[in-house]
C-alpha cells in the first residue's frame, strides 16, 4: 500500500503531478516494471504537468480575444495565405528572428483568429505572447499613467518575445497615440516580434498619421522586416453561421 506521508511529502514539494503517477502505477499494479522505468516515469509526469501549467499561464496572461488553435483555422473561400503558410509561421523561426508579421484584408476575414491560433501555439512552445487590440491598449495605458505603473507597463510589452497588435487602423492614431507607438515600436525593433492585424494594408499606413516625420520613422521600424500577408475572401463570420444555420 502506499504511504500517504509519502504522498503528503511529494504534494508540499508542489510535485502533484508525481504524486499522482505514483497513485496511477500501484492502480495499475507495475511491480514487473524495473525501479529506473518506474521512476522515469514519474519524472515525466512531474515534467508534463509543470509544462502544461505553464502554458496555461502563458495563455492566460496573453489575455486572447477568444480561443483560437491552427487546427480549427477555417480555410474554405480564404485566399492569400495557404494553410502551409501557418504551418510554417507556427514553427515559430520569425519570432526567434525578431521579425514582424503583417496581416491586412477585410473584416471579418479571419486576421484575429489566424493570429490568435499563432500566439496560443507560441505559448505551448513556452514563448510569452500578448494580445491587445489597439483602441484598448490605448486605453490601458491612460490607466496605468494615472495609476503610475506606466514605466512597469512599457517595459512588460516592450519585451514580450511576441506582441499582437489587432484592428491596427481603424481609425487615425492621435498625435500622443503616434508618439506612444514610435516609443513602443523603437524599443521592440530588432528585439523582438510586432504582429500587426488591420483592414488596411501597409501602403495605407502612411496617412494614419498627423506627423510625417514620426509616421516614416513607425512605418520603417515596423514593415522593413516583416512578414506581410494580404488575405481576403467570404466572411468567416457568415460561413461559419451559415455551416450553423444561424442566417
Amino acid at each position: 500500500m502506499l504511504d500517504k506521508v509519502t504522498l503528503n511529502k511529494l504534494h508540499e514539494l508542489h510535485l502533484s503531478g508525481m504524486a499522482a503517477a505514483l497513485v496511477r502505477q500501484q492502480e495499475e499494479e507495475l511491480e514487473a516494471v524495473s525501479f529506473d522505468d518506474r521512476f522515469a516515469m514519474l519524472v515525466e509526469a512531474e515534467w508534463l504537468e509543470k509544462k502544461n501549467r505553464r502554458i496555461g499561464r502563458l495563455i492566460s496572461k496573453a489575455g486572447f480575444r477568444f480561443p483560437a488553435s491552427i487546427e480549427n483555422i477555417e480555410w474554405n473561400g480564404k485566399h492569400g495565405m495557404a494553410k502551409t503558410d501557418i504551418l510554417r509561421l507556427a514553427e515559430g523561426a520569425f519570432i526567434r528572428k525578431k521579425q514582424n508579421l503583417i496581416l491586412s484584408g477585410p473584416t471579418g476575414v479571419g486576421k484575429t483568429h489566424i493570429a490568435s491560433a499563432l500566439g496560443r501555439h507560441a505559448c505551448g512552445q513556452g514563448i510569452a505572447v500578448r494580445y491587445f487590440r489597439l483602441p484598448d491598449l490605448f486605453l490601458i495605458i491612460s490607466d496605468v499613467r494615472i495609476e503610475n505603473r506606466y514605466s512597469a507597463f512599457r517595459k512588460t510589452i516592450a519585451s514580450v518575445p511576441l506582441l499582437i497588435l489587432d484592428d491596427w487602423g481603424l481609425r487615425p492614431f492621435a498625435l500622443e497615440e503616434t508618439q506612444e507607438l514610435l516609443e513602443l515600436l523603437e524599443l521592440r525593433y530588432e528585439n523582438s516580434s510586432t504582429l500587426i492585424c488591420g483592414q488596411l494594408p501597409p501602403s495605407a499606413w502612411h496617412g494614419l498619421f498627423p506627423n510625417p516625420t514620426l509616421a516614416d520613422a513607425i512605418l520603417d521600424r515596423l514593415i522593413h522586416n516583416a512578414i506581410r500577408y494580404t488575405i481576403s475572401g467570404e466572411s468567416m463570420r457568415k460561413i461559419i453561421a451559415e455551416r450553423t444555420g444561424n442566417l
